[in-house]
C-alpha cells in the first residue's frame, strides 16, 4: 500500500514537472505575415525598425526603417534613445529570429511591438517595396 502511494506521488511529480517544463511563456508581441506587416506600416505613426547589421541594411531595407542592430550590446539603450514608447514599433530582420529576440527586449522595455514573421527575405519574396 505504501509503495502504491509513493508510486502515485512519483508519477504525479513527474507529470507536474513535465507540464511545467513544456509551458512556454506567451510572447507579448504580435507576429505578422508580410501582407499584415505591410498594412500595419502604412500607418505613419508606426515606427519601422530593421534590427539587422548596418551592412545588411545598406543592401536593402523596408522604406522608412531605422537601423538598430539587435546584435549590438547597446541595442536596448539605442532603442530607448531613438524610439517613442507612445507609438507602435514594427521590427524585422533577415529571417525573423533576431527580430523575435529584439521584439522581446522592446516589449520588456514597454513598447507595443509587431514582428515580421519570416523576416525580410519573405518580404522580398512577396515583391514588397525595398529601398537601398
Amino acid at each position: 500500500m505504501i509503495k502504491s502511494i509513493y508510486f502515485f506521488f512519483f508519477v504525479f511529480a513527474c507529470l507536474f514537472g513535465l507540464m511545467a517544463c513544456s509551458a512556454r511563456p506567451q510572447d507579448k508581441f504580435k507576429n505578422l505575415t508580410s501582407d499584415e506587416f505591410d498594412r500595419l506600416i502604412q500607418d505613419e505613426n508606426v515606427q519601422r525598425v530593421d534590427v539587422r547589421t548596418v551592412a545588411e541594411y545598406s543592401e536593402g531595407h523596408i522604406p522608412g526603417s531605422l537601423n538598430i542592430n539587435a546584435l549590438e550590446d547597446h541595442f536596448a539603450a539605442a532603442a530607448e534613445e531613438m524610439l517613442d514608447k507612445d507609438r507602435p514599433v514594427a521590427v524585422y530582420c533577415k529571417s525573423g529570429r533576431r527580430s523575435r529576440n529584439a521584439a522581446r527586449i522592446l516589449t520588456n522595455l514597454g513598447y507595443k511591438v509587431y514582428n515580421l514573421d519570416k523576416g525580410f527575405d519573405n518580404w522580398k519574396e512577396y515583391g514588397k517595396e525595398v529601398e537601398k
